[in-house]
């Protein structure tokens, strides 16, 4: 009797375990999770690429002196609006020693020269004046006169010729000596004067600096650099893995962080065809001409860092969601969402994906902006102990 009480316990101990192993699966097999939803959006997708750089004048130009001396006066300073042709600086003038001593010599040569010219003139002219008095009183032929008139014209236009090499001589040497003479005006070497008109940006010299010419074996000391601050450029680059991406003509959204992030329109014109290796990587520049700084308010100012976001593709006010609620089939890879039917009942849809920017993709077909589609990720919260 107390054998069959002790196996009926145990045999409701093990219905009472089994059912409720038993309840347990069952439970586990269900979705304890209460899924949210979410519709369809009308957005504007960007796919695009960075690229970090700063914002240039698209010419900037070097003035400098057409002879060496020490700057005198300078009239203008960075910041200063200046037209073709202004006068930038003044600059006097540290004659050569061997030159001036050339040019002296030059000088003294060619009054020597003058003055033969002058008796070789006045001689002819005595020898003319004689030949023409015969000539009237029929002594001589005419062909007798024609030469002691030829030799006459040949002496002055000689001694014409050796003036005007005299007073060349004169006025090299006041060149050399103070950078000037009498009729340059404006030309005068002394004077440095923009070659184009815009902005002076800078202004590296001071009075009193001495400066050099460009030559042959210099390049000159800058005066001034002038630029036209309407017309910028952005200057960047991008990585090697982005370049094959990019082609000239794309649109560039260019961000300026100094302005609080204002963003200029650009167009990408210049990708360099070599790249250069920085930092183990291998960059290429970029530039990209602005197009609203001359219509614009804001001065943007030369050298500001700045970034471009290069627009590789762009679809505008089309339907989409966010790539989080896209399912791809396990087989097929095909992409699918699911679409809610009832409370907490959701169905498959297939669906056509466009353009995504990573966050949003496009959805061409297959979902409509009332459909509520089913969050099927979300994070389950933790277990408190």
């Amino acid at each position: 009797m107390k054998r069959t009480g002790t196996v009926i316990t145990l045999l409701v101990i093990l219905f009472a375990a089994a059912a409720g192993i038993w309840y347990i699966y069952t439970k586990d097999l269900e979705d304890p999770m209460e899924y949210k939803t979410e519709q369809a959006e009308t957005k504007t997708i960007l796919k695009e690429t960075v690229a970090t750089g700063s914002i240039v004048p698209k010419e900037e130009v070097n003035i400098k002196p057409n002879i060496s001396g020490v700057i005198d006066k300078i009239h203008v300073e960075a910041g200063d609006y200046v037209e073709a042709g202004d006068l930038i600086a003044d600059i006097k003038v540290v004659p050569n020693v061997s030159s001036l001593t050339n040019a002296k010599n030059n000088i003294a040569g060619q009054r020597t020269t003058v003055e033969t010219a002058k008796l070789a003139r006045d001689n002819q002219k005595a020898i003319y004046d004689r030949q023409k008095a015969l000539f009237d009183k029929g002594v001589i032929a005419a062909n007798d006169f024609d030469l002691a008139q030829n030799a006459y014209n040949n002496a002055v236009q000689r001694y014409k010729q050796e003036q005007v090499s005299l007073t060349s001589s004169l006025q090299n040497y006041d060149i050399i000596r103070t950078g000037t003479t009498a009729g340059l005006g404006k030309y005068a070497n002394t004077s440095v004067r923009a070659t184009v008109s815009g902005m002076v940006l800078d202004v590296p010299v001071k009075e009193g600096n001495q400066v050099i010419e460009a030559n042959n074996f210099n390049d000159g000391t800058s005066i001034a650099v002038i630029a036209d601050v309407k017309k910028m450029i952005f200057e960047g680059k991008v990585d090697e893995s982005e370049v094959g991406k990019i082609k000239e003509g794309l649109p560039l959204e260019i961000t300026v962080g100094a302005y609080n992030n204002k963003k200029f329109d650009a167009v990408l014109d210049y990708i360099a065809p070599k790249g250069i290796a920085e930092n183990g990587a291998i960059q290429f520049a970029i530039k990209g001409t602005l197009k609203t700084v001359a219509q614009d308010s804001t001065f943007v100012r030369a050298g500001l860092s700045a970034n471009a976001s290069i627009i590789l593709d762009r679809v505008t006010d089309v339907l989409a969601v966010k790539e989080a609620l896209v399912q791809y089939d396990p087989k097929t890879k095909k992409p699918f969402i699911e679409i809610q039917t009832g409370d907490q009942e959701f169905e498959r849809r297939d669906v056509e994906l466009g353009l995504s920017d990573g966050i949003n993709v496009e959805i061409k077909s297959g979902v409509t902006e009332s459909d509520e589609i089913k969050v099927w990720n979300p994070l389950k919260a933790p277990i408190g102990r």
